[in-house]
């Protein structure tokens, strides 16, 4: 008997190699549970600490961060943290391309 999906609780597991993407960055395919109905993946523990080792090596571990919005004049500015930085080679004067996704998310391109 297959078991359920933990979270749907309707849907039945099976298991797939599934691409796994980390901030757009395709980390490989790995072994998962995924539901027929809602589509959640489910990663073991030991997958789990795999994915990490390579988060690790490709530089992506640790990268999401909080900031605070700041004033200079009239306009609002986001500082970035310095792995952030290092990580896309950001310099002073490189020109990004930023619009909203709805009312809650902002995207920055470079």
């Amino acid at each position: 008997m297959k078991e359920k999906c933990y979270i749907c609780e309707n849907g039945s597991l099976t298991k797939k190699k599934v691409d796994y993407m980390l901030y757009g960055v395709n980390m490989g395919k790995f072994s998962a549970e995924v539901c027929n109905k809602c589509g959640e993946v489910f990663f073991d523990e030991n997958t789990s600490k795999k994915m990490t080792e390579i988060a690790k090596k490709k530089g992506l571990w640790g990268l999401q961060a909080k900031t605070k919005i700041g004033q200079a004049g009239t306009t609002l500015d986001i500082r970035l943290p310095k792995k952030i930085i290092d990580f896309l080679d950001l310099k002073k004067g490189k020109e990004v391309e930023i619009y909203p996704e709805g009312k809650n998310k902002l995207v920055i391109s470079i």
